[in-house]
């Protein structure tokens, strides 16, 4: 009965104007909020889909980074949104289409690990022109070197590193240079040692080291060079001679046999090798600090 009432009450001033416009002016405010509240969720999750980064790591080497800026694939602002440099918000412009960004700003020291993060839109990606600007180069400098004769082990210091990268000695013999040893530089500018295992053959020895860094051109040391007073390897079947399937050493050498046409057949070190699985031919072999030849029958 009450309900019924009051429907009646309702249908009876629905049409007086007073009650209408309360009604359509709070129907109206009910949707716009609506309306703003879904646009604004909808803002945020699309903007936390856009957003992307670029990640960078690498040496500082004390030089600046050089980043192009697309604009936005909307057509509104520029592509880069935030750039931090280890962790800290960077102060330089982000709203053109060029940026440097001013390393030197973060009190870096040359050789310190950095992090840099772009983050941007969706749709456009930013570039680095100078990216090689944080990787390690060869900058070391030869202190002294020193050879242990009893170990077979070279020994070098070196002074002025920024970042790692890693020695490679290289050992002359066969009329060329070999790489014979591998050490990976600790990349800190004070004194650094390092102690690499080197296979001596007989007589003069030269040595020397080589690191290679982005620009891909190796800096070599001056050569280093020690005499070993032990007796030359001699092999059988000898220097032009003949065998029908076995080489023989006088004591344990490194070793390398090429083909006729320069192709490299075995490798290795030890007393002797098996040659019986070769065509007959004329073979070139590599030992001790020597280059000679057989014939296999």
């Amino acid at each position: 009965m009450i309900i019924k009432v009051w429907h009646n009450f309702v249908v009876q001033n629905l049409n007086k104007q007073p009650v209408k416009i309360i009604l359509m002016k709070n129907m109206k405010l009910s949707i716009k909020n609506i309306v703003c509240l879904l646009l604004v969720m909808l803002i945020g999750i699309s903007s936390a889909k856009a957003e992307k980064e670029m990640k960078i790591e690498g040496i500082f080497q004390g030089v600046n980074l050089y980043i192009m800026n697309p604009f936005a694939t909307t057509g509104v602002g520029f592509c880069i949104t935030k750039i931090t440099v280890n962790g800290k918000a960077a102060l330089d412009d982000t709203n053109r289409s060029s940026i440097e960004l001013n390393l030197s700003l973060y009190q870096l020291k040359k050789g310190e690990q950095i992090t840099v993060i772009i983050q941007h839109k969706d749709g456009c990606t930013p570039k680095v022109l100078n990216v090689d600007a944080l990787k390690p180069k060869s900058t070391f400098t030869l202190v002294s070197t020193k050879f242990d004769k009893t170990t077979n082990t070279f020994s070098f210091t070196t002074q002025g590193e920024i970042g790692s990268l890693p020695f490679e000695i290289e050992q002359f013999k066969w009329k060329k240079w070999v790489p014979v040893g591998k050490v990976q530089g600790k990349g800190t500018s004070g004194t650094n040692v390092y102690q690499v295992p080197i296979p001596l053959h007989s007589g003069i020895n030269k040595i020397r080291i080589k690191q290679l860094d982005c620009t891909r051109k190796p800096r070599y040391s001056n050569e280093i060079s020690w005499t070993n007073t032990v007796p030359e390897v001699t092999f059988k079947p000898g220097n032009n001679g003949t065998t029908d399937g076995k080489i023989t050493f006088s004591r344990s050498t490194d070793y390398e046999i090429y083909d006729f046409y320069g192709k490299r057949l075995k490798a290795g070190k030890g007393t002797s090798i098996d040659v019986s699985s070769f065509p007959k031919g004329t073979y070139f072999i590599n030992y001790d600090c020597k280059s000679e030849s057989f014939e296999k029958k």
